[in-house]
């Protein structure tokens, strides 16, 4: 034997499962057509995989609205399949909903599970958004699968004294 070589087989990276539920094809119902449990706020690294597989029902996904407030800096675009897909951040949206829009406009509303979520109520978040008849508004569905929301802050007005 000459030498010594070494073999190296890499594997490729294991795909973490995306954790998706929406609601069977059908007419739509209720605030949201179901739920994504992202696993970061880092929607350049969590949206691609989301598009790839709502692009089975929307077609090519062409754009993303979101909560501004619930992600860390967000790039303008990204690209899925060599296709852009504009993101759209707002400062008035609702942070527990995102709106993803397909080539030919059809739209997809998703009920955002906050990542840090344990994983029996983020479960039971995605199970119930995603129920063929649910018509709950997102609040009321993170609430029964127990996740906490947080305290909004609530200003006392302040009074004048004109005296």
């Amino acid at each position: 034997m000459s030498g010594s070589q070494s073999t190296s087989t890499s594997s490729p990276p294991q795909r973490v499962p995306l954790r998706l539920r929406l609601k069977p094809k059908a007419p739509p119902t209720g605030y949201v057509d179901g739920a994504w449990w992202p696993r970061s706020r880092d929607l350049a690294v969590e949206l691609p995989a989301l598009a790839e597989v709502l692009a089975v029902r929307l077609g090519r996904v062409r754009r993303v609205a979101f909560a501004l407030s619930n992600w860390e800096a967000v790039p303008r675009q990204f690209a899925v399949a060599g296709d852009r897909v504009r993101l759209e951040g707002f400062g008035y949206q609702d942070k527990n909903i995102m709106y993803v829009t397909g080539a030919d406009k059809r739209r997809i509303s998703l009920l955002v599970v906050p990542p840090e979520t344990a994983e029996r109520a983020g479960h039971d978040a995605l199970l119930i958004a995603g129920h063929r008849d649910n018509a709950d508004r997102p609040e009321e569905i993170l609430a029964a699968a127990g996740i906490p929301l947080p305290r909004t802050s609530q200003r006392t007005p302040q009074r004048t004294d004109n005296t």
